[in-house]
């Protein structure tokens, strides 16, 4: 799975976008929600990914509550969600590294493309997920 074209983000942003009111391509970041069963197993995770360079920033949401349906049963549980900010080049190597390192026989990893983004903070994530 994918979120968009997979030319490296570094390609597409060699500094910060004119000021020109357009848009930078969006393609090539994307952000990834994946939920955890507790704070300290997404600081890990989230630790992980900064530090082998497939996420720019992760965003940890404290306290939501997750409905769903799994082997038949409806289940409620307390979670935490991860907010990945990442390269769509580096989705890939992310992906495997939550299916590696994460608890959950299934993890729930979502990337979703962007429509719109500040262009200087586009380019740090580019700049921070570059290998």
């Amino acid at each position: 799975m994918t979120c968009g074209n997979r030319t490296a983000a570094s390609e597409v942003f060699k500094g910060p976008a004119p000021l020109s009111g357009k848009i930078p391509c969006m393609k090539n970041i994307c952000v990834v929600f994946c939920t955890c069963p507790d704070e300290q197993v997404a600081e890990k995770l989230a630790s992980r990914l900064l530090e082998q360079r497939l996420a720019a920033c992760v965003n940890i949401i404290p306290e939501i509550r997750s409905i769903y349906r799994w082997n038949g049963e409806i289940n409620r549980d307390a979670e935490v969600l991860m907010v990945i900010k990442t390269a769509v080049a580096a989705y890939e190597a992310l992906e495997n590294c939550l299916r590696e390192h994460h608890p959950y026989d299934v993890p729930e990893v979502v990337a979703l493309p962007l429509k719109a983004g500040l262009p200087e903070y586009l380019a740090w994530v580019a700049e921070e997920t570059r290998t």
